[in-house]
């Protein structure tokens, strides 16, 4: 009888292998050391922790990817979410590998002359996430785009305390484009490298990639504790602030099952390791209520690595995404190695971070049914506009035809202990007149749904209170909307 893969022992490796600034390193680490981590212990101490969740930004680094068309592209990620070994055979730039003193890099330079950095902590992450929206291809500025094309957005997860945003907005502004001289630029038309298949055992438990789908569920279904991983943008926030370990993770964002992106005319499927930024330019406005929600969802560093699966995987109440997709009805694709099954996100969820799918199952995808419904809306409370966690988030998605409700879907976050769907506020706009007494019925029923707790980001009679102006809010925005 055949060894599973992971127990054989040419598989199992105690090195790590990453490019660096473009020297080759050896990293002998254990399972969960952050990548922030190792790095500061290389010396290259321009990586700060401000915050070990991915808040701050002061760790950010460029990671080179896969571009979809044969090239590469410079990812900022924060270094304090991503471990060692998740970026086995990967190509990782530090603010120290942009430039020198004496040669310094377009966005380095920049920060300097406009008088962009003060105590200079967070200097390091700012000019890394400048760098990556300064190689971004076809950069063209976006909703909060300047002249040159820089989106503003991709400076939304670096914190600053001292300086004031204005001379590092400045800096960003002033930035051209990258000549060809430039090595990172030139890298872009060269192939990213590939994800290695890594089995990794150390003190502190052990680090799987394996190569095909059909070894990650075999691997899963003699382990179904296991943490899955994808972005690992949730769970090592556990590592860094709780201290969580996991016996063994299972690296699946790789595998091209759940990196699939196809658009039929029924159906839109979209991968569950594919990460958000991906999703969104290769939708490119495909899906409008998605569109919306995704500059809401934390911030650029985040995006390029959080993804679908994990948003879902987590099961959390106040996840962002749950409340997009159930009004527009999604469906989440669900493989074990017997088989594949497809299930109604509005039945996925059975508690608080609980769902039906069973220990040996992968989320491999999620799919959204066409067409699609023509007035949309994502609407989120929180105490930032930006990169922060919902006190109440609310998608909308409506048919109103001749001034008449034909259909509407409306997905909750951050009311109950799973996200849901507003059957009793949907009931009273199906088929009524799309007016503001029919939508204040609405939204009387609208805030009387969920079991809204009491918390440090709002209380229920508050987030109650926001169910019912949200409603409200919509139908102001759109009740000139032509029949």
């Amino acid at each position: 009888m055949t060894r599973p893969w992971w127990t054989r022992r040419e598989t199992q490796v105690e090195t790590i292998s990453i490019t660096v600034n473009g020297m080759p390193r050896a990293a002998d680490v254990a399972a969960h050391t952050t990548v922030l981590t190792w790095l500061r212990g290389q010396g290259l101490t321009g990586c700060k922790e401000g915050c070990a969740e991915g808040e701050c930004g002061a760790c950010a680094v460029l990671i080179a990817r896969g571009d979809g068309q044969g090239g590469t592209r410079w990812d900022s990620v924060n270094a304090c979410l991503v471990t060692v070994a998740a970026v086995d055979g990967a190509e990782i730039v530090t603010a120290e590998g942009l430039g020198s003193p004496t040669a310094l890099h377009p966005a380095q330079r920049e920060m300097a002359v406009r008088g962009g950095s003060q105590c200079g902590y967070c200097t390091p992450g700012f000019v890394v996430s400048m760098a990556a929206e300064y190689y971004r291809a076809g950069r063209d500025g976006g909703q909060h785009g300047a002249a040159n094309g820089f989106d503003l957005h991709a400076l939304s997860g670096n914190l600053c305390r001292c300086t004031g945003y204005r001379p590092i907005a400045d800096a960003a502004s002033a930035l051209g484009t990258p000549e060809h001289s430039d090595p990172l630029a030139a890298r872009r038309s060269q192939p990213a490298p590939a994800a290695k298949v890594t089995s990794l055992r150390a003190s502190d438990g052990e680090f799987h990639r394996p190569a095909t789908l059909a070894d990650a569920l075999s691997l899963l279904a003699a382990h179904p504790h296991a943490k899955v991983l994808a972005g690992g943008t949730d769970w090592n926030v556990d590592v860094n602030l709780r201290h969580a370990r996991a016996e063994l993770v299972i690296a699946v964002d790789h595998l091209p099952e759940l990196r699939s992106f196809e658009v039929s005319t029924d159906w839109v499927r979209l991968g569950a390791g594919l990460s958000l930024s991906e999703l969104e330019c290769r939708l490119d406005g495909r899906v409008p209520l998605l569109a919306q929600w995704f500059p809401q969802f934390a911030s650029r560093l985040i995006r390029n690595s959080a993804t679908l699966g994990g948003n879902l995987g987590t099961a959390s109440p106040i996840g962002d995404s749950p409340p997009v997709l159930l009004a527009l009805e999604a469906s989440v694709v669900l493989a074990s190695l017997e088989g594949e099954r497809t299930v109604p996100l509005a039945d996925y969820f059975t508690g608080y971070r609980q769902t039906i799918r069973r220990p040996d199952e992968l989320i491999t995808g999620v799919t959204i049914p066409t067409p699609l419904a023509p007035l949309t809306a994502f609407h989120k409370i929180a105490k930032r506009r930006f990169d922060d966690i919902s006190s109440v988030a609310v998608g909308y998605a409506l048919d109103v035809q001749e001034g008449v409700v034909h259909r509407v879907r409306i997905g909750l976050g951050g009311v109950a202990a799973t996200p849901l769907r507003a059957h009793e506020a949907e009931a009273a706009l199906e088929g009524q007149p799309w007016t503001e007494t029919t939508v204040r019925t609405a939204a009387r029923l609208l805030g009387q749904t969920g079991t809204p707790l009491s918390d440090h980001r709002a209380s229920a009679a508050y987030r109650a209170a926001m169910l019912e102006q949200s409603v409200l809010k919509l139908w102001f925005e759109t009740s000139e909307v032509p029949a």
